[in-house]
């Protein structure tokens, strides 16, 4: 209820009235049945911005820190995200990865969309970076469909740090559903699932036109943190 809510009464309107987003294929988001929808990952307004201008619920899979932040700021955004059916996942330790698959593999189950971002975390400098293999697994073995999406413009109005937006048009693009149906019962080989995560983001490269690097998003910020200690930390003024 609040989901619907939010997306059509509160937060939907507002957000289109202030971004404009423009919006481009949206006709290949199935109207039914399970799918997965992969995109990049450049500004905590994703979260926002792409599910208030599809028709279809979309269930995220989201990070813990979203809800266990502290005080009240805290507590709103775990409040946000828990009445909107985002789903909390522990990216620590060896189990952090099987768990999110078996949440993801649960929505796809009940004929729903799941979204993920393949990267595994925002990027800090706006470039897309080599995708991470949950999402092929995922694809692979609920024999699903996935929807490559680009967000445009959305870090040049809110890079990490950044608390308010800048109110500026983006958009939002969708390719082509990918059928992985070819690579059914392979989602525990290594090459298979390595090659079909490249070529889902592969094709959200085609829609970005980002810059791409073949490392993980995460070692790459960590070695920038070491080198500039708090530079990710602190908020941009």
């Amino acid at each position: 209820m609040f989901y619907y809510v939010l997306k059509h009464v509160v937060l939907g309107p507002v957000l289109r009235l202030l971004f404009r987003p423009v919006i481009e294929g949206v006709e290949h988001i199935p109207d039914d049945g399970a799918a997965i929808v992969a995109g990049n990952h450049l500004s905590f307004s994703d979260h926002f911005l792409m599910p208030a201008i599809i028709k279809r619920r979309i269930t995220f899979l989201a990070k813990a820190e979203y809800f266990t932040g502290p005080g009240v700021k805290g507590r709103l955004i775990a409040a946000f995200f828990r009445s909107a059916g985002q789903i909390p996942v522990d990216r620590s330790g060896k189990e952090a990865g099987q768990a999110a698959i078996r949440e993801g593999l649960g929505v796809l189950g009940r004929g729903e969309l799941l979204g993920i971002y393949p990267e595994g975390t925002r990027s800090h400098d706006g470039r897309l970076y080599k995708g991470k293999v949950g999402v092929a697994v995922m694809a692979i073995r609920a024999r699903v469909p996935v929807v490559p999406c680009a967000m445009v413009g959305t870090f040049e109005i809110q890079p990490p740090g950044k608390v308010l937006p800048r109110i500026k048009q983006v958009t939002i693009r969708f390719g082509e559903p990918l059928d992985f149906s070819r690579y059914a019962g392979l989602e525990n080989e290594k090459a298979a699932i390595r090659a079909v995560t490249d070529e889902i983001m592969y094709a959200i490269l085609g829609l970005s036109g980002q810059e791409y690097v073949d490392e993980y998003a995460v070692k790459v910020k960590e070695a920038a943190q070491a080198r500039q200690p708090g530079r990710f930390l602190k908020p941009r003024r």
